[in-house]
C-alpha cells in the first residue's frame, strides 16, 4: 500500500465503520501530469454491498475529501464491493484469507520473478508465505504491490 493509500484509509476509515460498513482497503492511481486519477474506494458487510450502499459511502467520502482536500489533481471517485477477486491490502487480509488462493505481484524480482500464484500461507514476521508448486516462498510484506484472491468456483 502507498502512503497516499494509507493516509487517505486513515482518513476514511472512521466515518465508513460508523456507517455499520467494513473499509476494506483504498487504492489512488495518479495519472500524474495529465491528470485524471482515479480514488478507488472498497467496502464491505457480511450482508453484501447494494449500489445504494456504495451511493451512501461515496457522499460521505466527498464530505471529507471536500473538507481535507488531501487531493490536488483531478480524479474520479469510485465507491464498490472488493468483488470476488477481492483486492488484499494489508497484514490483517493476509492473515484472514490464510488458506485462500492468491495472486501476488512484487515491486521487485524475488527468485527471479514478480509474479506468484500460489496458496497463503500466512504471515511470518513482516513476510507473506505462500505455497506455489509445492515450494514455499517468503515474500516480503513491503515488496507487494498488488494482491488479491483468486475466485473459486
Amino acid at each position: 500500500m502507498t502512503d497516499v493509500s494509507e493516509y487517505l484509509t486513515d482518513l476514511f476509515v472512521t466515518a465508513v465503520e460508523a456507517m455499520g460498513y467494513e473499509l476494506v482497503g483504498v487504492e489512488y492511481l495518479s495519472h500524474g501530469r495529465s491528470g485524471g486519477g482515479v480514488l478507488r474506494i472498497y467496502i464491505d458487510s457480511p450482508d453484501g454491498i447494494t449500489l445504494d450502499d456504495c451511493s451512501r459511502v461515496s457522499h460521505q467520502v466527498s464530505g471529507i475529501l471536500d473538507v481535507e482536500d488531501p487531493i490536488k489533481e483531478n480524479y474520479s471517485l469510485e465507491v464498490s464491493s472488493p468483488g470476488l477477486d477481492r483486492p488484499l491490502f494489508g497484514r490483517r487480509d493476509f492473515v484472514r484469507f490464510t488458506g485462500s488462493q492468491v495472486t501476488l505481484k512484487l515491486r521487485t524480482k524475488i527468485s527471479g520473478r514478480r509474479r506468484f500464484k500460489g496458496e497463503l500461507q500466512g504471515i511470518e514476521e513482516d513476510d507473506v508465505l505462500l505455497a506455489v508448486d509445492n515450494e514455499v516462498f517468503r515474500l516480503p510484506l513491503d515488496q507487494i504491490d498488488k494482491a488479491k484472491l483468486v475466485p473459486e468456483f
